[in-house]
């Protein structure tokens, strides 16, 4: 797929529809190409070099959706930066990807020796949207996620990974034309919103943001009756804040609802499929470093599914992925053994950004062939689907954005100044996965602690329980008992 000229003639052909739906107002595909062309010019008047990573302040509204395409029309990439995430944060981030151009809607940001263009104030320029300086080797984004060190770690992704996805996408068959209405759920800095804005743009079919003031999914609920949607991606733990209103949603305009990012149990699929009686539901799975996901399964409505510890399986390979399941060894496991997930294929990043430690560790090659560690502990039955039974490591997945367990641990103990602590994750009452921390002592004040964390991570990232613990458990090892730990967390829900 030549991704750029598709999303330039979509915006041509369908310059009279909607593209976007954004906190109650509409734009048409002509006014996001004169937004593009907008900040086009601005770019091409600075005469920056080719491939340079530009940062990019989310926010929720045409500029900012445009400044993405814009960019990639220029033969840039954006790097994705929250104003609700520490500014030490994303200073770390500019200074490790080298970004010293910033693009803002909003103006509420002042960074030193930085260049800041605000895309909502710009002139209006003579449309044109041809795609210049284009090599699929080039980079399209970088999203930075949590690192094991405090400091985040870089994911780029290519025009040809993400090509590669397109076109994996279009083999499953999930039907999209320009008359359908598609959920944009995401938070910019999270890989899944790649996809929900991306597919849309590509097929002509406009995208209902969520307004950050919002309930989320409150206004999903809203979204998907009032605004008939027809297409949508989310996260699990959006269905377990809608499960009290089951009897209450009725969406038979819904043609497909997939499911990213988090375990999805089985009888919460069940129960959804009664609010969306006409829609394909899918159960997709992969990781940031894979390029938004790469396995599928369908869900069956009037047969039995496969899952284990009551969660659905992540199905098989997408078009051009390779999953194998293998042992400490590296050796691939049989049938039915668990072991760790591990990806390949044209969809996998060609590493993390500046972090040659990192990618020895993440990376290994077999056979000739370049493989990703996923972290996830799988096993494929007889008839090749996988099945997920969770993390081999300390990693969670909060409200869908991967965090590293390790990391807010790193900042409790700085914040607690050498008292011990322990961050597990947990299910709450309503199935959603929680961070909770353990601290090693008496019952003391935590103010100042959670203070400090929330000056270090975004709000994701903070426990939302906290248990004081006199002695941590030991294992029959003599390491931390982290299943006990987590016990403090479960017993009273």
């Amino acid at each position: 797929m030549n991704l750029l000229q598709s999303i330039r003639t979509s915006i041509s052909e369908n310059k009279n529809r909607n593209a976007f739906f954004i906190n109650g107002n509409s734009y048409t595909y002509e006014q996001l190409g004169q937004s593009i062309a907008n900040i086009k010019a601005a770019l091409a008047g600075l005469k920056l070099s080719d491939n340079q990573n530009i940062g990019l302040i989310i926010n929720d509204d045409l500029e900012t959706y445009a400044s993405i395409i814009a960019l990639w029309f220029e033969g840039h990439s954006y790097v994705p930066l929250s104003l609700d995430s520490p500014a030490e944060r994303n200073l770390d981030v500019i200074n490790q990807a080298d970004i010293n151009i910033v693009l803002d809607s909003s103006n509420k940001i002042d960074f030193e020796d930085i260049h800041i263009i605000h895309s909502s104030a710009l002139e209006t320029a003579t449309i044109n949207l041809a795609p210049s300086n284009f090599n699929k080797e080039n980079l399209a984004y970088i999203f930075f996620t949590s690192g094991t060190t405090g400091k985040p770690k870089g994911v780029p992704i290519s025009f040809k990974n993400l090509a590669t996805f397109c076109d994996a996408f279009e083999a499953m068959d999930c039907k999209i034309d320009n008359t359908d209405r598609c959920l944009q759920m995401f938070e910019l800095t999270f890989d899944l919103s790649v996809m929900s804005y991306l597919i849309p743009l590509l097929k002509g079919a406009c995208i209902y943001t969520i307004p950050k003031e919002e309930i989320k999914y409150s206004y999903i609920f809203e979204l998907m009756e009032d605004e008939k949607l027809t297409f949508a991606l989310m996260v699990p733990s959006i269905l377990h804040y809608l499960r009290p209103y089951f009897d209450e949603i009725d969406c038979p305009d819904m043609k497909n609802s997939l499911f990213c990012g988090e375990a999805l149990p089985l009888d919460v699929a069940q129960e959804w499929s009664n609010c969306v009686p006409n829609a394909r539901i899918m159960n997709v799975y992969g990781p940031t470093e894979h390029t938004i996901f790469c396995t599928e399964l369908m869900y069956k409505r009037d047969d039995e599914n496969k899952a284990y510890n009551g969660v659905l399986s992540i199905g098989k390979d997408m078009r051009g992925t390779t999953t194998i399941i293998v042992d400490q060894n590296n050796d691939e496991v049989a049938v039915n053994v668990k072991g760790e997930l591990c990806l390949s294929g044209d969809q996998l990043t060609n590493g993390y950004w500046k972090n040659p430690e990192k990618n020895k560790e993440a990376f290994f090659n077999k056979n000739g062939t370049r493989f990703y560690r996923t972290g996830d502990l799988c096993f494929k039955d007889s008839e090749g689907d996988i099945m997920y039974s969770g993390r081999i490591d300390f990693q969670a997945k909060i409200q869908g954005f991967r965090v590293e367990l390790s990391e807010v641990e790193l900042y409790a103990k700085q914040g607690l100044e050498k008292v011990n602590a322990v961050a597990v994750a947990f299910n709450d009452s309503l199935g959603n996965t929680q961070i909770g921390l353990a601290i090693e002592s008496e019952e003391s004040d935590t103010s100042s602690m959670l203070d400090y964390m929330k000056s270090k991570m975004p709000p994701y990232m903070i426990p939302s329980s906290i248990k004081f613990v006199p002695t941590f458990p030991l294992n029959t090892n003599g390491k931390i008992d982290r299943k006990k730990i987590t016990t403090h967390f479960t017993n009273n829900i």
